[in-house]
């Protein structure tokens, strides 16, 4: 017999498979392309310790006392007029500072999903996403698309009497999987079959800074402020271990997610919002984010070149123009989740594109991370995985009557 009873929710806690990836990645000699991790490498290191001892000196008690919900005031007027530069128009008072964008995914399922309310998210879509939404019990409507995107259609498809779909969430640029970019013609168009049926959005982009060549088109929330809500993050640009994220929310709905906020964690880290203040506050970032660009540019050219030289054909992928991630379709006959022991076996490992799927998993998909490894490791990991692809494939042929 069982001391503790666990909430029926907790039945919809499940572990991330890139988290249990990552467990086998630091085994010797794993090249590992699984993780969504930005490349240390790019870690202003110095610039951080110093804005860490300005803090220290000239604010120790602030930095290192309680602080107020919302967040850091200088914090989110920077946040807010960086986003202006975007073409949104945005108050500080409708920006909340999370522990990680992920936190303001938690708190969007805190304050909009009931048990059995339906929620929208594309195909695929992020998996932490369905991970931070799952335990507030959605019932998910998969957005068919294309190489462009969610398609209006179903949009307009979706069910509108009581209780009514949620919101549809949303990633546009260099989405996390499949690293596509909506086009300015598919946003408009999504937009339109959204206010049509009345469908609040959830966009989150936080690899919107990382293009290659150009810009993506404006943001959702620069066009419908009052029916989207905006997810963004310091991770991919800064670093990733001062969680440090933030939502923008319409006036109407600011008031329960601060409440949510804090409920959960009463604030995120004074010390790590007011360091990172100081990092950014003179225009840092607009000197840093163009050398991650390039660096994530030439080893995006490298895992191209090299996908193009071993894959075997019949497997299919769109080079992207910014983010982090490649998205392959494999040959048939390939189980993307099924090869992974064996690509691991051989020092490779990547992420099976099953568990991004809210519904009707494609076993054919895996996703490749091309951020945290050299050209030249990259050039030897595909060709990895491109041996492995191969051998399975000639021993299903030969096993065919």
């Amino acid at each position: 017999m069982t001391l503790w009873t666990l909430a029926r929710r907790s039945a919809r806690l499940n572990p991330s498979i890139i988290r249990e990836i990552l467990k086998v990645t630091e085994q010797p000699g794993i090249l590992s392309m699984a993780g969504g991790l930005p490349s240390a490498d790019t870690f202003p290191i110095q610039a951080i310790r110093e804005a860490c001892d300005r803090v220290l000196t000239q604010a120790p008690r602030e930095a290192l006392q309680y602080a107020a919900s919302e967040g850091f005031g200088p914090l989110r007027e920077w946040v807010a007029q960086h986003l202006g530069g975007m073409g949104m128009r945005v108050d500080p008072g409708q920006v909340l500072i999370t522990t990680g964008s992920q936190q303001g995914l938690d708190l969007v399922g805190k304050v909009l999903v009931d048990a059995g309310a339906p929620v929208a998210v594309e195909t695929p879509t992020y998996l932490g996403a369905l991970q931070a939404f799952n335990p507030y019990e959605p019932i998910y409507t998969s957005l068919a698309g294309d190489a462009d995107g969610p398609l209006p259609d179903s949009i307009r498809a979706l069910p509108h009497d009581a209780p009514g779909t949620r919101f549809a969430y949303l990633l546009p640029n260099f989405q996390n999987p499949t690293g596509r970019v909506l086009p300015e013609a598919r946003r408009l168009a999504l937009l339109a079959a959204a206010q049509a049926v009345g469908l609040p959005l959830v966009e989150d982009n936080p690899y919107g800074d990382l293009w290659f060549d150009a810009p993506p088109p404006a943001p959702l929330a620069a066009r419908w402020p009052e029916g989207v809500l905006y997810l963004g993050s310091f991770s991919k640009v800064l670093t990733p271990g001062f969680r440090l994220g933030y939502l923008v929310a319409p006036p109407a709905l600011y008031p329960k997610l601060l409440q949510a906020k804090q409920a959960a964690d009463l604030h995120t880290p004074g010390i790590n919002q007011r360091v990172v203040h100081e990092v950014i506050k003179n225009g840092f970032l607009d000197q840093h984010v163009p050398t991650i660009r390039a660096r994530y540019a030439a080893q995006c050219a490298a895992m191209a070149e090299a996908l193009q030289r071993h894959m075997p054909e019949g497997t299919e992928w769109q080079r992207p123009q910014g983010g982090m991630f490649f998205w392959l379709r494999l040959p048939a006959g390939c189980d993307a989740m099924a090869l992974l022991p064996q690509a691991v076996a051989q020092g490779i490992a990547y992420v099976p594109g099953a568990a991004f799927y809210a519904h009707a998993a494609d076993p054919r998909t895996l996703r490749l991370s091309f951020v945290t490894l050299s050209p030249d490791d990259i050039a030897s990991g595909v060709a990895t995985l491109g041996k492995v692809l191969r051998t399975h494939i000639d021993g299903t042929r030969e096993e065919a009557p």
